[in-house]
């Protein structure tokens, strides 16, 4: 990824993913998650600060982004996604932050309408989605990609662990590690060999230290 020494992200194609996945049970009713798409927002606008020319894939979030310097593409359903995922992969980005929260399972049977709330008990059977990560590098192996792990609680030992297939199996380029314990965000910036690089206690601080690593190894 060669950048400009007097502003290295200027006009780089940055694509970004925020926010929740859905995936349907009925025609109704969905399983989702509690991202908010704000991690994703926070560092769509400090690459369009940093001059980037920024397309954001946003989910369903309760408050969407706008800007006028950012290209804001929609979805909501998982197999959006991943069609979107597909086709924006054939412009080939200098950079991808895959900061969305999406669907690690789907009903492995979605009904066709809406199952009555009568019933006493309902059982679910849930199988894997795919993992869309791994299919970025092997469409776009000279694109720089930064892989996210959010979990319930993170701390360095598990900054290690958790973050140990995105590189090994999706071949990120930087791992994001992080967690929001009681209203308290940590998260840990780490490289491909899982060294640490940054800790930082806000979202904000997080996408600064990004744009600063990036900006260093130009």
């Amino acid at each position: 990824m060669k950048l400009d020494s007097k502003n290295p992200l200027k006009n780089k194609k940055v694509l970004i993913t925020c926010g929740p996945t859905w995936t349907p049970v009925d025609d109704m009713r969905i399983i989702s998650n509690r991202s908010s798409g704000e991690m994703g927002q926070t560092i769509a606008l400090d690459f369009a600060e940093n001059g980037a020319k920024v397309t954001l894939l946003e989910g369903p979030v309760l408050v969407p982004l706008s800007g006028k310097t950012i290209k804001i593409i929609k979805f909501c359903f998982f197999d959006e996604f991943l069609d979107l995922i597909k086709i924006e992969l054939n412009k080939k980005y200098d950079i991808i932050v895959h900061a969305a929260a999406v669907s690690d399972y789907k009903c492995k049977k979605k009904f066709n309408v809406k199952i009555s709330s009568k019933l006493k008990s309902i059982a679910l059977e849930l199988i894997p989605t795919k993992k869309i990560i791994t299919l970025i590098k092997k469409k776009c192996p000279e694109t720089f990609l930064v892989g996210f792990k959010l979990e319930s609680k993170m701390n360095e030992k598990l900054a290690v662990s958790k973050t140990k297939d995105l590189f090994t199996k999706s071949k990120c380029d930087l791992a994001i590690a992080n967690s929001v314990k009681n209203g308290k965000y940590t998260g840990y910036i780490l490289g491909p060999k899982n060294n640490f690089i940054e800790h930082k206690t806000s979202k904000k601080d997080i996408s600064k230290a990004l744009i600063g690593i990036l900006k260093d190894r130009s």
